[in-house]
């Protein structure tokens, strides 16, 4: 093997590449929406479905990718990633139909879903017997991703500002040709116990979320009392129950349900779902909001989500301070009830609301994520052994990414019907996400334990 250079900003560096660009394509097409849906004449369901096929598939296939970088070693399964995601990015940026564009945005969700976890298990792996570094690590990997997931709004605004929304994917080429590059020099993980692949676990999780996120985008269109819609619900929730029951029994299952044994996982899988859940279908509303009922230009509109790179940086370095002083629960605490009270304050959210009464909230959500996200994935990880740490951050990011699919998908279907139901819908994510995520506050208390 070569030498490596296994220096802790290097790794890091090379690591958050991959965050960095897999986040940055979560938010950046949502400021680019209005473009697309002008460009190909589309409405806002077909527009859910290029944000949501990115997340399905990153999805409906992490689970297997986790454990591909336990078995086969992460630093292939890495720079695997990144390379197919860099193709999708070229597909995507000339994409000549929506359905083009949703077929090549479902391909940058497989590469994101195969480099995720296994930068992730690079990281682990590396720091794992200095679990105050590994946490420093962790929490600078999350801060990339963090700021980028921010600042994809701000660039994308640029970008339409100059270019069209064809550049917001091109942008990812140089990143994933950096950290092709920069991965020559990463150490290996080793080669788990070699084990089977369980092919129908993934089929089956991939129709249970598929037809879910399917039937809620399509809901608005159809009609409850649709065939498609009230079957798609009843179909998805008995393809949930089989796949439980097959990871049950399968000899080599992509979800080991005895990861569930532990209390602190449970509660690091619901924290990440609801942070997801509530932040993805927020932030594509408010894009909404901002250039169909605020009437901002894209680009005005990029510059107003300014607030919420600073909020993600200022908290994510913050996060490990408090860390390593207090531990994993206080930053968590802190971060819920600042995300609670972001959400609260967009009740200011009106047909006429001056920015300036928009900054806080702006600032308070990404505040208050930033601060929790880098110790529930620093306790996600303390919480299984070295050759588990893919399949432990793969169970993470599915369900995260699985709940903001869902979060964009009921949000996008709630707004659909111009300016006044946008703004009845940002009023009502207020009011429920606050209090939902305060009654999470109070199961952080009863069951989270420090590690």
């Amino acid at each position: 093997m070569k030498k490596s250079k296994t220096g802790f900003w290097f790794v890091v560096f090379t690591t958050s590449l991959a965050f960095v660009v897999s986040q940055l394509d979560v938010s950046i097409v949502n400021i680019a929406l209005p473009q697309m849906g002008r460009s190909f004449a589309v409405g806002v369901s077909t527009l859910q479905w290029i944000v949501d096929a990115y997340t399905i598939a990153f999805a409906v296939l992490m689970l297997s990718a986790g454990g591909m970088s336990d078995l086969l070693g992460s630093k292939r399964l890495f720079q695997l990633g990144l390379l197919l995601f860099g193709i999708a990015s070229v597909g995507c940026g000339i994409a000549w139909s929506p359905v083009a564009l949703i077929g090549f945005r479902a391909l940058q969700g497989v590469g994101s879903a195969i480099m995720i976890p296994s930068s992730l298990s690079i990281l682990n792996n590396t720091f794992s017997h200095e679990p105050k570094l590994r946490a420093s690590a962790v929490a600078f990997w999350t801060a990339g991703g963090g700021v980028s997931i921010a600042a994809g709004p701000v660039l994308g605004g640029l970008l339409l500002h100059i270019s069209t929304w064809r550049a917001i994917f091109l942008v990812n080429i140089p990143i994933c040709l950096a950290g092709l590059l920069c991965s020559i020099y990463l150490i290996d993980s080793k080669p788990g116990k070699k084990r089977g692949f369980d092919i129908p676990g993934q089929l089956i999780w991939m129709l249970a979320l598929t037809a879910f996120i399917a039937a809620i985008i399509e809901w608005h269109n159809l009609g409850a009392h649709s065939p498609f819609i009230y079957g798609g619900i009843i179909f998805s929730v008995i393809m949930l129950g089989l796949f439980l029951w097959r990871e049950k029994v399968a000899e080599s299952p992509i979800l080991p349900l005895d990861l569930f044994k532990s209390t602190n996982f449970n509660v690091f899988i619901g924290l990440g779902m609801a942070f997801n859940g509530c932040y993805y279908g927020t932030v594509f509303v408010l894009s909404l909001y901002l250039q169909q009922v605020l009437h901002y230009s894209a680009f005005e509109a990029g510059m107003a989500f300014l607030p919420l790179t600073g909020g993600f940086l200022i908290a994510n370095l913050t996060s490990s301070v408090i860390m390593q002083k207090h531990g994993i629960r206080i930053p968590i605490l802190i971060g819920l009830t600042i995300f609670a009270i972001g959400f609260a304050c967009l009740l200011v959210a009106k047909q006429d609301t001056p920015y300036w009464q928009l900054l806080f909230p702006f600032f308070a959500l990404p505040m208050g994520m930033g601060l929790a996200v880098p110790a529930m994935t620093t306790g996600t990880l303390a919480t299984v052994t070295p050759n588990q740490s893919g399949i432990a951050s793969a169970v993470l990011n599915t369900t995260r990414q699985a709940a903001g699919a869902v979060g964009v998908a009921v949000f996008g279907t709630m707004a659909t019907g111009g300016p006044d139901a946008i703004v009845k819908v940002i009023m009502e994510i207020g009011i429920v996400a606050a209090i939902c995520i305060l009654l999470y506050v109070g199961v952080v208390f009863r069951w989270l334990r420090d590690l």
